[in-house]
């Protein structure tokens, strides 16, 4: 598990320096869950109360509508499946994700996550950057929805999630 562990500590590396009180804290408090293709990680019908660090794998984020599945979008290695509505609000919320793959990730709770961001100031900086960068992400979701094909949007999803079994 110290190799599993250390993908995630290099995850806030990249947006923050880890002091070791928040290193051993961190590690304290994931743990190494592992879920085989089309298991439920996360169930819509309920409060969602964890959040998962894909350390090797493929989730879908998705909702029903009429019955019919819709996928929302996708998490592969080194991000994060989550609902982080669901923890805010302690109601459940549309969507829930499941692992396309056999995967691989450290789950952490929304509880623990609190308690980090209320003893670790840089956590909001981690915060702060990793929402700058989602919402980066989330721009180009919308720029690919108005103007990319289906088929250059498939051709996207290979090259981004290679190895995927589509």
């Amino acid at each position: 598990m110290i190799e599993s562990t250390n993908e995630i500590i290099k995850h806030f590396e990249k947006f923050i320096k880890v002091s070791d009180s928040l290193r051993i804290e961190l590690l304290n408090r994931v743990s190494l869950v592992t879920y085989q293709k089309n298991d439920l990680i996360i169930d819509a019908s309920v409060v969602s109360t964890k959040s998962y660090y894909i350390l090797n794998g493929l989730t879908r984020t998705y909702f029903i509508k009429d019955g019919k599945e819709i996928n929302e979008y996708f998490s592969s290695d080194n991000e994060w499946a989550n609902s982080p509505r669901s923890w805010r609000s302690g109601k459940p919320d549309i969507y829930y994700v499941s692992a396309i793959e056999k995967t691989y990730a450290l789950c952490i709770s929304a509880k623990d996550m609190l308690f980090l961001f209320d003893n670790f100031p840089e956590l909001d900086r981690y915060g702060r950057l990793s929402m700058i960068t989602l919402l980066d992400h989330l721009m180009g979701r919308i720029t690919s929805f108005r103007f990319t094909t289906a088929s250059e949007k498939y051709l996207h999803f290979k090259q981004t999630y290679v190895g995927a079994p589509y």
